[in-house]
């Protein structure tokens, strides 16, 4: 892929970017922490990492202290830097904030390989298709049932052939109720998932699962707790609904221990979480390799690029008014369009997102 120069400086930036619609009263904003890494001869790629609560300025003091140190001087060659990285930050964790602080470092070297070639990352990884279908999703389990309504109304409206919704109220009664109103509104003809977001045990799983299954549910999404790998593996013995899982996962060996348990039937890596496009990329060929279904977890103007380079067809999720653009945190347009239920990407050189300088 050519030769790569040697990084010379790492700088960070820290957007505090508001939710149009809070994700419920704890979280009212997102937080991207900006990376750009410039090589000797004066190149400069841009990548990011980003949480929505915890963590922000942790990870931020991680790649500006120990990542600096560490990957200055080297070649900007993603896999090696990668690879090295995550060993000399092993000892503060294998995955959470040592990913997240990764993921920075890796995606800007990405956009430097992609820009050195002058093609988009897309087109770099090899495009495998002209669009890939997009779900809608929503953080909603606080919405009352009229407002989930209306949210569903404008899935089916905006051309989502698939859509989510949150479940897991303390009435089991009222989960019940919201998933029946929503596929009453989207009609039998599209797919719907529904993410429990780890709130329940394994008993209160098996009842759940099974009152909701008579509503053809596509997969049911981190339903425990998602370290729980034994539990996931009963649980999916005992239902007939698809199990979703990995959000919460931030390292290869962690899916293949899920994939090897056989705790879940789609995979859903979020490439911040696992520290950049480097793993995923390795995530996606596990998935292979064990005849899972790969499904990238939020963040479309990455998770859509990333989409299109793959073999088999897979579904992006784009959250109602949390994208990059619905945030406003850029300053050229989006390097994906999502129009219908589909996304496409265009052809900048790199990753294609420049962010703000403040928000």
């Amino acid at each position: 892929m050519g030769s790569p120069d040697l990084i010379a400086s790492v700088a960070t930036r820290l957007l505090r970017i508001p939710l149009p619609r809070p994700w419920g009263p704890d979280v009212p904003r997102v937080h991207v922490i900006v990376v750009d890494v410039t090589t000797a001869d004066g190149a400069t790629g841009t990548g990011f990492s980003w949480t929505p609560t915890i963590g922000a300025t942790a990870i931020r003091a991680l790649i500006d202290d120990d990542c600096a140190a560490f990957v200055v001087g080297k070649p900007a060659d993603p896999e090696p830097v990668w690879d090295g990285l995550w060993r000399h930050l092993h000892e503060a964790g294998s995955g959470g904030i040592t990913t997240l602080a990764l993921a920075g470092i890796d995606l800007a070297l990405w956009d430097l390989r992609a820009r050195h070639h002058n093609t988009a990352l897309v087109d770099l990884l090899g495009r495998q298709r002209d669009s890939v279908e997009v779900y809608g999703s929503g953080v909603n389990l606080h919405y009352p049932l009229d407002q989930l309504v209306e949210q569903a109304g404008r899935w089916v409206a905006a051309g989502h052939r698939a859509v989510k919704i949150k479940v897991g109220r303390p009435d089991l009664g009222e989960d019940v109720e919201r998933v029946a109103a929503v596929r009453d509104v989207i009609g039998p003809g599209r797919r719907l998932m529904v993410d429990a977001n780890q709130r329940w045990d394994l008993p209160a799983a098996r009842r759940a699962i099974t009152a909701l299954a008579r509503f053809d549910l596509t997969w049911v999404e981190e339903p425990l707790l998602a370290d729980a790998t034994r539990a996931y593996t009963q649980l999916r013995g005992a239902v007939e609904v698809p199990i979703a899982l990995g959000e919460n996962a931030h390292t290869l060996h962690r899916f293949r221990d899920l994939l090897d348990a056989g705790a879940c039937d789609i995979i859903q890596p979020n490439i911040v979480r696992v520290g950049g496009i480097t793993p995923f990329l390795r995530i996606t060929a596990l998935a292979r390799a064990h005849g899972a279904t790969l499904a990238p977890h939020l963040l479309p103007e990455l998770s859509g690029q990333l989409a299109l380079t793959l073999p088999e067809p897979t579904l992006v999720e784009d959250v109602e008014d949390a994208s990059f653009t619905a945030l406003d945190c850029l300053t050229t347009p989006s390097p994906v369009t999502i129009t219908s239920g589909h996304l496409t990407a265009h052809t900048r050189p790199g990753l294609g997102l420049t962010f703000r300088d403040g928000a």
